[in-house]
This record gives structure tokens, sequence and C-alpha cells, in this order.
């Protein structure tokens, strides 16, 4: 392993951690400064606060499975894909930096809610908008990490497939 493949590892490393720590600093002061159901409005009724602990997966999704297929749903296939996207994201070191950090992006997200599930049995989530059109349910830094990865995923989808269109269009003319 050189300097580089070095300093590569230890770079996605922190940007996971980054994600993981920030998600998880924010549970910690959340549970232990909101009351369950309190709201408390930073921006006039459009962003406000509110403690709630999702049993559930997104939008409390499954949360009335029986307790043994919850955990493998819930807990197991997370962990399972979680390990699968650390393995892409060492495996795979030619892949754009925004890829990669996408990816540390959604793995530290994911390792956040992971980690609440397992230690507490679900998830602290805490914030909601609503601003008329968007509203949101109730979320975490967790989820915000993975919107944002998956968002530049998506971003970078988009682009590449604009660019192939484009290689194939001069091609053809």
């Amino acid at each position: 392993m050189n300097f580089n493949s070095t300093r590569r590892i230890v770079l996605l490393l922190v940007f996971i951690f980054i994600a993981i720590g920030f998600d998880q600093v924010s549970k910690i002061i959340v549970r232990n400064k909101l009351n369950y159901n309190e709201q408390i409005s930073v921006i006039k009724d459009r962003f406000i606060l509110v403690k709630i602990e999702n049993s559930g997966a997104f939008l409390s999704l499954g949360d009335g499975m029986p307790t043994i297929l919850k955990f493998i749903v819930l807990s197991g296939l997370p962990l399972i894909a979680l390990g699968y996207g650390l393995y892409y994201l060492y495996s795979r070191y030619k892949q754009p930096i925004a890829t990669q950090i996408a990816l540390c992006f959604v793995i530290g997200g994911g390792v956040g809610n992971l980690y609440d599930r397992i230690m507490y049995g679900s998830v602290t989530d805490f914030m909601h908008l609503d601003f008329y059109l968007f509203r949101t349910g109730i979320f975490n830094f967790a989820d915000v990490f993975i919107m944002i990865g998956i968002g530049i995923l998506l971003l970078q989808s988009f682009v590449k497939n604009k660019d192939l269109v484009a290689t194939q269009n001069e091609a053809i003319d």
C-alpha cells in the first residue's frame, strides 16, 4: 500500500466519521434537551424540532412487523448493504471523488441510523420542514447525509448519461 492509497483510505474514513459524528452528537443533544413531542419552532413554523423515536424504517414503514422480521429487515439487511458499500468504496478506487464522497455520506448516515436501531431499538428523529408545497416527515442528520449522498450520485448519473448521449450523437454525425 503506497502513501496515496493510505491517504485516500484515511480521507474517506474522515468523511464517514464526520457523517456519523454529526448525526450522533445531534441525537445526543436532542435526547438530553427535548421532551417527546415537544415542538420548538426554529424558523416560524417552517423548520420545527420535535423529538420522536422511530422504530420502523423511513416514515415508520415496517413498525408493525414481528420482532424477528423487523430485526432482519431493518438491521440485518442494512448491515449487509453497508458492508458491501464499504467494500465497493475501497475496492473501486478509481471512482470520481464526488462518487466516493457521496458513498461516504450514504454509509455514514446508514451507520448512524443502524447504530441507533441496534443500541436503542429505534432511531431518534427530530427535524421537520413545512414550506407549504414541500413538507417532510420527521428526520435526522443521518437521513440528511443519506439524501445528500444519493443526490450527488443521481446528479452524477444524469451528467454521465448526458455526456454519453452527446458522445453517441457525435459518433453518429
